[in-house]
C-alpha cells in the first residue's frame, strides 16, 4: 500500500478516489443551481474531478479547476449559485485531501455534499428542510470505504456557518451510523 506523503493518517491513492468519487456525486447535484451557463469554471472542477475518481492520474488539473470554480462562486448571481460552485470547486480539490489528523481535513472529505445541500436549501427559498433531505441523500449515497476513510480523522469542529453545521451534522451521520 502506497502511502500519500508524509503524515498522521494513511492514505492510498484508492482512497482519494473515494473521497473525490463522494464529493463529485454530491456537487453533481447542485451544479444545475449555477445560475451563469456561459461560465464553464465549475462545470471543468467537476470534471477534472470525476476524471481523478475514475483513474486519471491526481494532477494540477484538479487544483487549478478548483481554484477557479472558487472564483467563478464569487461572480455567482445568486446564493445557490454560489454554493453550487463552491461544490464543486470542493469536489475537485478532495483529491487533495491530506494525511494529517487535524479536524479542517474533514471538509476535503465532506464540504462539497454540504455546499452541495445548502445550495439546494437555498434554491427552495432558504428551506433547512430540502437541506437536511439532500444531506441525508449524501449520508446514503456514502460507501463503507468513504466512512472508513473520514473515521481515520476526528470530528469535524462545530462552526458558526450553515455550511459548517451541515458539515457537522453530516460527519456525525456517517461515524454514528
Amino acid at each position: 500500500m502506497a502511502r500519500i506523503g508524509p503524515g498522521d493518517v494513511t492514505l492510498t491513492m484508492a482512497d482519494l478516489r473515494v473521497v473525490t468519487r463522494f464529493a463529485a456525486e454530491c456537487a453533481a447535484v447542485a451544479l444545475p443551481l449555477f445560475d451563469a451557463p456561459d461560465d464553464g469554471r465549475p462545470r471543468a472542477a467537476l470534471a477534472a474531478a470525476w476524471a481523478f475518481a475514475d483513474g486519471a492520474e491526481r494532477s494540477r488539473l484538479q487544483r487549478v479547476t478548483a481554484v477557479d470554480a472558487a472564483r467563478a462562486a464569487k461572480d455567482a448571481h445568486t446564493p445557490a449559485g454560489r454554493h453550487a460552485a463552491l461544490a464543486a470547486a470542493d469536489a475537485a480539490a478532495s483529491a487533495y485531501l491530506h494525511p494529517l489528523a487535524k479536524a479542517t481535513q474533514v471538509g476535503h472529505i465532506l464540504r462539497a455534499a454540504a455546499h452541495a445541500a445548502h445550495a439546494v436549501e437555498l434554491a427552495d427559498g432558504d428551506a433547512p428542510r430540502s437541506g437536511d433531505a439532500q444531506l441525508d441523500r449524501a449520508r446514503r449515497r456514502a460507501t463503507p470505504e468513504l466512512v472508513d476513510v473520514l473515521c481515520r480523522y476526528p470530528r469535524a469542529a462545530a462552526g458558526r456557518s450553515r455550511v459548517a453545521a451541515l458539515t457537522t451534522a453530516l460527519d456525525d451521520a456517517l461515524r454514528d451510523r
